[in-house]
């Protein structure tokens, strides 16, 4: 281990692939005594620079061809990078494509001592760790038939409680906390969860955007081969988001409260939060958004259960079909807790022309538990050819705290009555 406790070290790291217009052309690139290019490359990843620190879970996030999954076969050796270096010290277990070393021939158990081997893991290691793994995954008899019998159902259920019960330095995990059932996927969790605890090094790939929030202390993003930025995992999931719109490097990004309402361009009844994510193509825009509680009062505060009004004003700048208004909550880690739009409501299917305001309400109960809670604002579309469009969006522009005399578990408050009668 290195005294800064790096555990993975990856330094301007690239993945080229070669593209061929014609099959035939990659044998005359070969056979070219002049050395002529055939093909035109594919930068799957374009120097790529992090670190991971022993006991951290580090997440990347990215669409679907950003080159997420093409790093972690990098990582795990699976893929050789064209350029740059990777370091390792520990042993990896990776969760990537599920059973993809097993013999469809062999047995359950038989499986399990041959990955174990490829693991570099003794006989001995492997029969200490047998019991563990066959309880895990849970698949009864079929443990000792050949694994070309098994439903996809049992054949991830084995190899996922192979890859997490050989007891790794360092875990990866791409999209695979989602296999079996789900009480599966709770036990999955469960050790992944232990696997933190433990100060386990975790790299955690997924589109499970609250996930991401909870478990990751650092996050990277990725975008067609290109490093974006790493840091806290809340502000990378906002800028991801943005990405999938197509916003990321358009307009001003964050901005306070205040700046926003001395400017003039937007009008509040309650105070604006410190850093507000503020974003779109502005062919619609907000332009005053109030808080109002059960009496007709502004409020930035409520009592759980109590009545919430959102109130705000959009102005179109151009015509648009079938506007979406949206407002949802996120807690204070950004793990967003619920939320809702016309369109759910079934209260889409109009025109806004060019120059109107329309004033949107949202009535609500909060049910929340105690604590602050960050209300976000959308108003949003989708064009004629069926693409989704931000026109003018609102991250965390309203702090909401909710007080209660009584909190029970979890996010919520189911609002419970209990019943205690003695019988005799």
């Amino acid at each position: 281990m290195t005294q800064d406790n790096t555990i993975i070290s990856v330094r301007d790291l690239t993945k080229i692939y070669y593209i061929y217009a014609k099959p035939k052309d990659r044998l005359k690139e070969a056979f070219s005594l002049t050395r002529k290019k055939y093909h035109t490359d594919f930068y799957a990843l374009r120097d790529i620079n992090f670190d991971v620190k022993e006991g951290e879970c580090f997440g990347i996030i990215g669409k679907n061809g950003s080159g997420k999954s093409t790093l972690l076969k990098i990582i795990t050796g699976v893929l050789t990078q064209t350029k740059g270096d990777v370091n390792i010290n520990g042993r990896i277990s990776a969760l990537l494509e599920l059973g993809a070393g097993f013999n469809q021939e062999y047995t359950g158990i038989e499986n399990v001592y041959l990955n174990g081997d490829i693991m570099g893991f003794t006989k001995e290691e492997m029969d200490a760790k047998l019991d563990e793994i066959i309880e895990f995954a849970d698949i009864g008899d079929h443990i000792n038939q050949p694994v070309k019998t098994y439903s996809s159902g049992m054949f991830v259920r084995l190899a996922f409680a192979l890859a997490i019960n050989v007891d790794p330095e360092i875990l990866i995990v791409d999209e695979a906390l989602s296999v079996g059932d789900a009480f599966f996927q709770l036990k999955c969790y469960k050790k992944f969860m232990d696997f933190k605890r433990r100060g386990k090094t975790i790299i955690f790939v997924t589109h499970d955007l609250s996930s991401v929030i909870k478990y990751c202390d650092r996050v990277m993003v990725l975008n067609e081969g290109d490093q974006i930025e790493i840091g806290e995992a809340r502000d990378m999931v906002d800028l991801y988001k943005k990405i999938l719109v197509n916003q990321e490097n358009k307009g001003k990004d964050k901005e306070s409260g205040k700046e926003l309402l001395d400017s003039g361009l937007i009008k509040s009844n309650v105070p604006l939060s410190e850093n507000i994510i503020d974003y779109g193509t502005k062919q619609a825009e907000f332009t005053e958004i109030n808080l109002y509680n059960r009496k007709g009062e502004a409020a930035d505060q409520i009592a759980k259960f109590d009545e919430l009004t959102i109130a705000f004003k959009v102005r179109f700048n151009e015509e648009i079909h079938n506007p979406i208004f949206a407002v949802s909550y996120k807690d204070i880690k950004g793990t967003e807790l619920t939320g809702t739009n016309n369109m759910f409501e079934g209260m889409d299917g109009f025109i806004a022309k060019a120059g109107e305001t329309y004033e949107v309400s949202f009535k609500q109960i909060i049910p929340f538990q105690s604590g602050n809670y960050f209300i976000s604002l959308g108003c949003t579309g989708i064009d004629a050819d069926g693409t989704f469009i931000v026109y003018h969006r609102f991250y965390d522009i309203i702090d909401l705290k909710v007080i209660s005399e009584k909190d029970t578990v979890g996010f919520f408050d189911t609002n419970t009555e209990i019943s205690i009668n003695k019988l005799s």
